[in-house]
């Protein structure tokens, strides 16, 4: 699904960001996630990489990365806010209350019942957000 691999070192220098080297570590761990993850996340793969990044350094960036419009923040009821870039493709999440993984997904035909229900309470629809919560079928038996 999305997550195009947006390069996010790239979008900060195109919006004129300074480009610190941890920054620049922070960034390529944003851009190689493939998941949603949070700032501890952020932190432990970053550090991996550059031990001399300090958990406020992680924070200070991802707020500075969110604030220019770069990544999107993510709150799925774990008490944790997640963070993944930021893309113009429309897309809403399914996540698995046991394990927390975040699912990805389109469909045109809740789209299109979206901006049917907003139109027929008299609202054009200019944005929205879709979050569903489950839990794998298989352990409803």
């Amino acid at each position: 699904m999305p997550n195009q691999q947006l390069d996010i070192e790239k979008l900060c220098l195109e919006k004129g960001m300074r480009m610190t080297d941890q920054r620049r570590v922070i960034a390529r761990v944003l851009t190689d996630a493939t998941d949603h993850p949070d700032v501890e996340e952020v932190y432990r793969r970053s550090t991996a990489v550059d031990s001399g990044i300090s958990i406020a350094t992680v924070y200070r960036t991802v707020r500075l990365f969110e604030e220019a419009g770069i990544l999107e923040r993510h709150d799925f009821r774990d008490g944790r806010s997640r963070y993944e870039p930021a893309t113009d493709e429309h897309h809403d999440h399914l996540i698995n209350l046991e394990t927390g993984e975040v699912l990805e997904f389109h469909n045109d035909e809740i789209e299109k019942l979206q901006e049917e229900i907003a139109r027929r309470l008299g609202f054009r629809l200019v944005d929205h957000r879709m979050e569903l919560y489950g839990v794998p079928l298989d352990k409803e038996k």
